[in-house]
């Protein structure tokens, strides 16, 4: 199903981004779907350099799989914007990958910004801020 057939599926009106998480697409939109994620993080530097708006909350969000297929909707219930350090062990257990761990958190988010933060000629640091977004299942 596309993310056009999703939305008018679901009765809601409005706009939505249809996205799909860059890093295991599959894997993160199930545990979007099971109920186990219910936040993400990403990196504020490339939201900077894309230009692209930072989300807000009451957003929606059609999130995809590694084929574009639409999976499920969320919409955005908080937008936390903090150093990387300071990213909480309550977040880190929202976002549901691993064991759910900060440590966990730390190690995969720290690989996975150094390789964003490289594709524009930036350096990761533990003060780099992230955008850490929440959000609940909606269909």
């Amino acid at each position: 199903m596309t993310a056009e057939q999703l939305w008018k599926q679901s009765g809601l009106t409005g706009e939505y981004e249809a996205w799909a998480f860059s890093d295991a697409p599959d894997k993160l939109a199930a545990l979007v779907c099971e109920g186990t994620k219910t936040a993400t993080c990403s990196s504020y530097d490339m939201y900077a350099v894309e230009n692209e708006p930072i989300p807000k909350v009451g957003e929606y969000s059609i999130i995809l799989d590694s084929n574009d297929n639409a999976v499920c909707i969320v919409r955005t219930t908080k937008i936390t914007i903090c150093p990387f350090k300071d990213v909480t062990a309550e977040h880190a257990y929202k976002e549901g990958e691993g064991d759910r761990s900060l440590d966990y958190w730390r190690q995969v988010h720290k690989e996975f910004l150094e390789s964003e933060l490289e594709s524009i000629d930036m350096a990761f640091s533990e003060d780099a801020k992230v955008i850490c977004e929440e959000f609940e299942l909606i269909k």
